[in-house]
């Protein structure tokens, strides 16, 4: 019997190499030279990258993978600041949302920032983004959501709302007012919600500055004693 040439085996050896490769997944590249050079695998964000699923199972790999990593930090923790100006910022709020919180930061909070035209134009960006679509441009109750989702009007802050201290106005911005306003602690850092608090004064003055209004340190920096 006659031997097949040497030459004739190497198209027939790439064949029976190739066809491993053509598997029955569609998305499955077959078979790859050290693949993980170049397709590293996704990692979400804040969990446990796991262990290798060589070593572990591809089971216990996915079960890390999936496992959230992410902390909270510890009660009572304060946030460090790179600007000692504002690492005041970062203290606890010491007011309850009730109330007789709402009451108390009506009476005591004081705003730490100046009622300057820098201040008042930061708040005014800032309530542009989160506050104009229900109390209005001017703070009169009358924004987008009011006028075309039939949702019940703010007061005016140049009328019910004229005399609400600054104390009300930021604790309204941690906690929510009502049913209507919920929470904007989660959206404004307390820098921001003190520039909109400002601009609200503003508002509340005729869109004219408040000349004298008095820079107090910033009173939530140390919790009320219990």
């Amino acid at each position: 019997m006659r031997k097949p040439h040497p030459i004739t085996l190497v198209p027939a050896l790439l064949a029976a190499a190739l066809l491993p490769s053509c598997g029955g997944d569609p998305n499955s590249p077959g078979i790859e030279y050290m693949p993980d050079m170049y397709r590293s695998p996704a990692v979400e964000a804040y969990v446990d990258p796991g262990q290798d699923p060589y070593y572990v199972g591809n089971e216990k790999a996915a079960t890390q993978r999936s496992t959230q990593s992410a902390r909270l930090p510890v009660a009572g923790t304060v946030p460090f600041s790179m600007d000692p100006a504002k690492a005041a910022f970062n203290f606890p709020y010491p007011y309850p949302g009730t109330p007789e919180g709402y009451e108390q930061a009506g009476l005591e909070l004081k705003c730490p920032l100046p009622m300057t035209q820098a201040v008042v134009d930061q708040g005014k960006v800032v309530y542009d983004k989160f506050c104009q679509h229900c109390h209005g441009a001017k703070g009169e109750g009358d924004g987008s959501v009011v006028k075309n989702g039939n949702y019940p009007q703010p007061p005016s802050y140049t009328a019910a709302l004229k005399d609400l201290p600054e104390g009300k106005i930021f604790h309204s911005l941690v906690y929510g007012k009502n049913v209507a306003m919920g929470s904007h602690a989660g959206q404004l850092n307390k820098e921001e919600r003190w520039q909109v608090t400002r601009y609200v004064q503003f508002l509340q003055n005729g869109g004219k500055l408040w000349r004298d209004a008095p820079v107090a340190a910033d009173t939530t920096a140390v919790p009320a004693l219990k």
